[in-house]
């Protein structure tokens, strides 16, 4: 029962997170919710540890569907940054805040950049491309960034000094809009420069708040160099450039780990947990 351990975990945490939610908003829709998104981790997780090879897309699917299609198409939620603001300048602890503070802000703390690896609708899309491991080196140009994460904040911004009317309706077709660019601009890079994260790598707003909280996050793939032969076949599989052949939280694009395991499942001694 050991190897099932951080599945049991991750589950009791959703759990944690479904009720507390759910008794102090008096709404039992956090309660399905999060229970949802814990179960779907939960069965992905134990998947994973059985060697079943589509367990992170099995994950991935299941949860990134479901924000995409049922909360931001159906239920009209902007779970995008801009969603993020908006409920922020209102000063209300709802929807995409809620989100954020789970899954992007204080989450990370636990399991870094699982969500970019495991809940992502964009990346979910992206991963399907057939360029799944990067064969040219990182671009220097990860300050876009910064560009599209103050673009959405002064986006939002605007329309609150503006006092526009209408503003979910606003928000929503945010949401469809800004997901449709999201997914052009994320498969043109990657069908330029052959790899399917390029977008997670420069462009993705959500790393602002992502990055610096995985740097010390709990859960993180490990390395015991006394073990590592130096094959670097870590490196040719990893789908974000990071330096797993170290240990160090310090490591080369260290924060940028999506937890996708891939190159635990490639190390030939065992180096890597």
């Amino acid at each position: 029962m050991k190897k099932y351990l951080f599945s049991f975990m991750m589950l009791a945490i959703f759990e944690a997170v479904a009720i507390t939610l759910w008794l102090t908003k008096g709404n039992i829709f956090y309660l399905f919710n999060f229970s949802y998104i814990g179960i779907c981790i939960f069965a992905g997780s134990i998947l994973m540890v059985s060697g079943n090879k589509y367990a992170r897309r099995f994950v991935q699917l299941a949860v990134g569907s479901y924000m995409l299609i049922y909360l931001g198409v159906i239920s009209r939620e902007n779970m995008q940054i801009e969603g993020f603001w908006y409920y922020l300048f209102t000063g209300t602890f709802e929807a995409a805040t809620i989100h954020y503070a789970v899954a992007k802000i204080f989450g990370p703390l636990i399991f870094g950049r699982g969500w970019c690896g495991y809940a992502c609708w964009t990346a979910m899309v992206l991963d399907f491309l057939p360029y799944k491991h990067p064969v040219s080196p990182r671009k220097r140009i990860g300050w876009v960034r910064y560009v599209t994460f103050s673009a959405s904040l002064v986006f939002v911004a605007v329309l609150f000094l503006l006092k526009a009317g209408h503003m979910e309706r606003i928000m929503f077709w945010a949401f469809l809009i800004g997901n449709a660019a999201y997914y052009l601009v994320g498969i043109g890079l990657a069908l330029i420069w052959k790899d399917n994260r390029a977008f997670c790598k420069y462009i993705c707003p959500v790393t602002i708040f992502l990055k610096p909280m995985s740097y010390f996050s709990l859960v993180r793939v490990h390395c015991d160099e006394s073990k590592c032969i130096g094959c670097r076949k870590c490196l040719k599989v990893c789908p974000m450039d990071v330096e797993v052949n170290k240990e160090s939280r310090k490591r080369v694009n260290g924060t940028d780990c999506i937890l996708c395991y891939e190159c635990v499942k490639s190390c030939p001694v065992k180096a890597l947990h």
